[in-house]
């Protein structure tokens, strides 16, 4: 095997450089391994959803914890219609409509599997035994938890409608890369309704212990949603200065998704 000059850079990152080469083609090794990683990144699409089991290990977190449905009726409809995964099921939207009368709250919180039931099954519970305290111990009202099988980011907007929450936050499964099959997304909007877009939304993304570690993700999470409520606006408008707070040497932002 012929070694790749750039083998020393391999040590301080995850990505694919300095595979090396054996003639004209990879080396059997780094070939191996990329079929690998290809083959957990599908897996993890199609991994199966506990929400009982995710709500048994939120319980502590809530004092109550909704298990409903989207318009995809399996996982292989959602897959093949993005349009079903947006909107709610008809008995959920009546259980929904059904606890309109206790709000309203600050906050609305959905989980979903997305594109990685593993991610949101491993990353969401650490992340929201930092976040939920602090949102709490901070006097907002956060709605009932609702976990959300075979749903798209947009279905944060209906779901924060219909309980007349002023931001709802959305917590699922990011499309799995090469070596990154458990990453979770967190999507947030201000006054979600019908009428908003992906510009009035913001996401923080790679949430994995290899990425942006699940508390360190409730932090960040934590100061821009209080940015979010205090300055009534999400998506492009709102920027991520927390870094810069807590190390000013740092620029950088978060921009709308």
């Amino acid at each position: 095997m012929t070694p790749d000059t750039w083998s020393q850079l391999k040590a301080f990152t995850a990505a694919r450089i300095a595979l090396g080469r054996a003639g004209g083609s990879l080396p059997t090794r780094e070939r191996l391994d990329f079929q690998l990683a290809l083959a957990r990144a599908r897996d993890a699409v199609h991994a199966p959803f506990d929400p009982a089991d995710l709500a048994a290990q939120l319980a502590g977190l809530t004092s109550e914890v909704l298990i409903l449905t989207s318009n995809a009726p399996d996982r292989a409809t959602y897959l093949q219609r993005p349009d079903l995964g947006r909107g709610l099921s008809r008995p959920s939207l009546l259980a929904l409509e059904a606890i309109q009368a206790k709000g309203p709250y600050d906050l609305a919180i959905i989980l979903s599997d997305g594109l990685s039931p593993l991610a949101t099954q491993r990353q969401a519970p650490p992340l929201l035994a930092v976040l939920l305290p602090k949102l709490l111990a901070s006097g907002w009202r956060v709605a009932p938890l609702v976990i959300l099988a075979n749903a798209r980011v947009a279905v944060q907007d209906e779901i924060g409608g219909l309980l007349k929450s002023r931001l709802s936050l959305m917590l699922l499964g990011e499309r799995p890369g090469l070596g990154s099959p458990d990453s979770l997304g967190a999507y947030f909007t201000f006054q979600p309704g019908p009428a908003k877009t992906d510009a009035d939304r913001n996401c923080v993304s790679n949430i994995r212990p290899e990425g942006l570690a699940p508390a360190a993700a409730a932090e960040k999470l934590f100061h821009l949603l209080t940015q979010s409520r205090q300055r009534q606006l999400s998506g492009v408008l709102l920027k991520d200065d927390h870094d810069s707070l807590t190390h000013p040497a740092s620029t950088a932002k978060l921009h709308g998704y």
